[in-house]
């Protein structure tokens, strides 16, 4: 009871990124400074090589002086110079394979070097340091949403023998509802239906032709009564194994049974269709592995991408 009240009472300092997926990271950030005749006098490649230096252990060291900035594991860590008349310009470039952006770090790194150029120059010289700013960054969930198309609609199924004889309540297809919803993906239709091959094999050909996405939920296990991959696959017209390896690789992570799964993911026409495990948080982690960028593959079927 204390626990669970101190939960409840915590701030919550660091953002939760644990169901986020890693990715190519990238930001730059640049200052710009002003020096008078006495500081470019002064100023020398010494000064260079130690505020390169400064500007890495600024990177390194941002998790243990910013709260809520998780510890990254730098793969580049570059600081550069260009010097313009009265003006120096530096550029911090950090590369990382993350799962949320750098840009923290790199605007905390950039200041770093702007404040030891300073240091360094002292009394004897002028030197005005310019606000830092990022000139460029990405970051897992920084993508496009011009690259997702819009007004998808989708149709949830869940596969269970017990939760369509009333046995048990379905979490499990309101979680992949709550997930669609993120990305503004009407569900125009919600079902249970019990593990049987013709019932599975005759929703998929009717939905599919009246919804882009069709998801199914449970019988994709190992168990007798699991047939959800048979009854699908006879019906797919084009495997994609990408997604389905994806969602294995993601729920691999958190949970050594995850390799037991059958997913199966396809088209039928231009429908994709899905079948992913029946638990709560089997099906909540096969959507996270893969939304949003799997929306992605509608342009694809569109016709609207150019290769």
């Amino acid at each position: 009871m204390e626990g669970e009240q101190l939960i409840e009472n915590s701030r919550i300092i660091m953002e939760d990124i644990g169901d986020h997926i890693t990715a190519n990271c990238l930001a730059i950030a640049q200052i710009v400074i002003e020096m008078d005749e006495m500081a470019r006098q002064v100023y020398n490649d010494t000064a260079f090589s130690k505020i390169q230096v400064a500007a890495e252990l600024a990177v390194k060291n941002s998790s243990t002086v910013i709260p809520g900035v998780h510890v990254v594991a730098f793969d580049f860590i570059s600081l550069s110079q260009e010097q313009q008349d009265d003006r120096l310009i530096y550029q911090l470039q950090l590369k990382a394979i993350h799962k949320t952006g750098i840009e923290t770090q790199a605007l905390y790194g950039i200041s770093v070097a702007g404040l030891s150029l300073k240091e360094f120059i002292g009394s004897k010289g002028k030197v005005r340091i310019g606000a830092p700013q990022i000139i460029k960054s990405n970051s897992p969930y920084s993508t496009d949403k011009r690259m997702f198309p819009s007004g998808l609609t989708a149709a949830v199924v869940v596969c269970s023998d017990s939760i369509s004889d009333g046995s048990k309540t379905d979490a499990a297809g309101k979680a992949i509802i709550a997930e669609l919803e993120k990305y503004q993906i009407k569900v125009n239709h919600y079902q249970v239906i019990p593990d049987e091959k013709e019932i599975i094999s005759q929703c998929a050909t009717s939905l599919s032709k009246e919804h882009h996405l069709l998801i199914y939920t449970g019988g994709t296990g190992l168990s007798l009564r699991d047939v959800t991959p048979e009854a699908l696959e006879p019906l797919i017209h084009r495997r994609i194994p990408g997604i389905e390896e994806a969602i294995r690789a993601y729920g691999q992570q958190r949970v050594p049974f995850a390799m037991l799964s059958r997913s199966l993911v396809g088209t039928i026409g231009n429908c994709l269709v899905m079948a992913i495990p029946g638990s709560t948080k089997g099906a909540s982690e096969s959507m996270k592995a893969v939304f949003p960028h799997l929306l992605h593959v509608f342009k694809i079927l569109r016709g609207q991408t150019q290769h």
